[in-house]
């Protein structure tokens, strides 16, 4: 079970487990604006709900030039699972300047590929194969990509995520 963590200012800032959701609100450093319905967890001291939502009591800071990790999740998610050279569905993702030649594992040198353009590029830079990319590889930018986990996302999350756009 998965929780939503907004800050003060209803932003979305994480999807935690909700025994860290939980400890976060009895440590009085959160409230829970969402449960669970029929779904209490039990402790010495008695019954808690399971937070669906939570909102910090305090504004936490979060500086903007945060660096997304690269993955390969991440890189395929960026590309709406297309390929870069062919537009076919991607499973893989090829390396712009291959490593062989110093390229870097970077948002900027990734791109998502399927496997049959993949293996014909092999260690070929696009323009010595004659190929043109459909979209420029950048770093991702936007609220979705600030929420970890936000994928699988409760569904019931999606008016709190509304209000911090």
């Amino acid at each position: 079970m998965r929780t939503l963590v907004l800050n003060a200012g209803f932003e979305p800032l994480a999807v935690v487990s909700f025994k860290r959701a939980l400890v976060l609100v009895m440590n009085d450093k959160a409230n829970v604006i969402e449960r669970m319905e029929n779904a209490p967890v039990w402790s010495v001291s008695g019954p808690h709900d399971r937070p669906a939502v939570i909102v910090l009591n305090r504004y936490v800071r979060i500086p903007h030039a945060r660096r997304i990790p690269v993955t390969r999740r991440g890189v395929l998610r960026r590309d709406g699972y297309r390929c870069g050279y062919c537009g076919r569905a991607a499973n893989t993702i090829d390396h712009v300047l291959p490593r062989s030649r110093g390229g870097a594992d970077s948002w900027e040198n990734l791109v998502a590929a399927c496997v049959t353009c993949n293996n014909v590029k092999s260690d070929r830079t696009p323009q010595e194969m004659g190929w043109k990319l459909r979209h420029v590889p950048a770093i991702p930018r936007g609220n979705s990509w600030a929420v970890r986990g936000s994928e699988k996302a409760d569904p019931s999350w999606e008016r709190y995520l509304e209000m911090a756009a």
